[in-house]
C-alpha cells in the first residue's frame, strides 16, 4: 500500500461531506457517544457500494438510468427527512439542551443509510481505487477490498475526531438557547442543501 494513496484517503475523508455534517449534528446534539455512534453508521455504509466497486456492480448502477434515478431520489427524500428532524424543536436532529440519548443502533442506522442512500460513492469508488491497484488481475479483488478497509478506517478515525470535536463545542453551546436554535436551523439549510445538490447529480 502506498504513501500516496493514504494521503489521497485522507484527503478525501476529511473533506466535510454528507457523513461529516451528520456526525458534527449529532456530536453537538447528543453528545460524544452518540458522535461515535455515527461514526460508525457512516463508515458501515460504506460496505455496498466498496462490495459495487470491487464486484463490478457499480458499472450497472450507473448505467441504468432508472436505477440511478431510484436510489438517488431515495437519498434526496431522506435528506429532506433530516432537515426537517432538525428544523423542528423536538426533532431527532435538532439540537437542544435536554435532549434525551437514543439508542446507538438508531443513530447509527441514520449514518448508515445517509451514505447507502448516495449512489454517486460507488462510482466514486470505482475510480479511486483501481489507480492504487498492482495491475495483477489475481489478486485485484483483495487488493481492492484491503484499500477499501483502510478506506474505511481513516473515515471512522476522522469522524471520530469530528464528532469529539462537536461534543466538546456543546458544552458552551448549552448556555445558549439561541445558539442552540441556530445550530439546529443551520443543520437543517445544510441538509436541505445538500438534498439539492444530490438530486441534479447525473449518473
Amino acid at each position: 500500500m502506498s504513501l500516496q494513496f493514504l494521503l489521497t484517503a485522507f484527503v478525501v475523508v476529511l473533506v466535510p461531506g454528507t457523513g461529516v455534517i451528520y456526525t458534527l449534528a449529532i456530536g453537538l446534539g447528543q453528545g460524544a457517544r452518540a458522535s461515535a455512534w455515527a461514526a460508525l453508521g457512516c463508515t458501515f455504509g460504506i460496505v455496498p457500494h466498496l462490495l459495487a466497486a470491487t464486484l463490478g456492480l457499480a458499472a450497472v448502477l450507473h448505467s441504468s438510468a432508472v436505477l440511478f434515478q431510484a436510489v438517488k431520489f431515495a437519498g434526496v427524500a431522506y435528506l429532506l427527512y433530516l432537515a426537517w428532524q432538525a428544523w423542528k424543536t423536538d426533532g431527532t436532529m435538532s439540537v437542544s439542551a435536554d435532549k434525551s440519548g437514543e439508542p446507538g443502533w438508531r443513530v447509527a442506522r441514520r449514518g448508515a443509510l445517509i451514505n447507502i442512500l448516495n449512489p454517486k460513492l460507488s462510482l466514486f469508488f470505482l475510480a479511486l481505487l483501481p489507480p492504487f491497484l498492482s495491475g495483477r488481475t489475481e489478486t485485484a479483488t483483495a487488493e481492492m477490498v484491503g484499500l477499501g478497509a483502510v478506506f474505511m478506517g481513516l473515515t471512522f478515525a476522522v469522524f471520530l475526531v469530528y464528532g469529539a470535536f462537536a461534543s466538546t463545542a456543546r458544552r458552551w453551546l448549552l448556555e445558549s438557547e439561541t445558539a442552540l436554535r441556530w445550530m439546529s436551523r443551520s443543520f437543517a439549510a445544510i441538509f436541505a442543501a445538500l438534498a439539492a445538490r444530490l438530486a441534479v447529480e447525473r449518473a
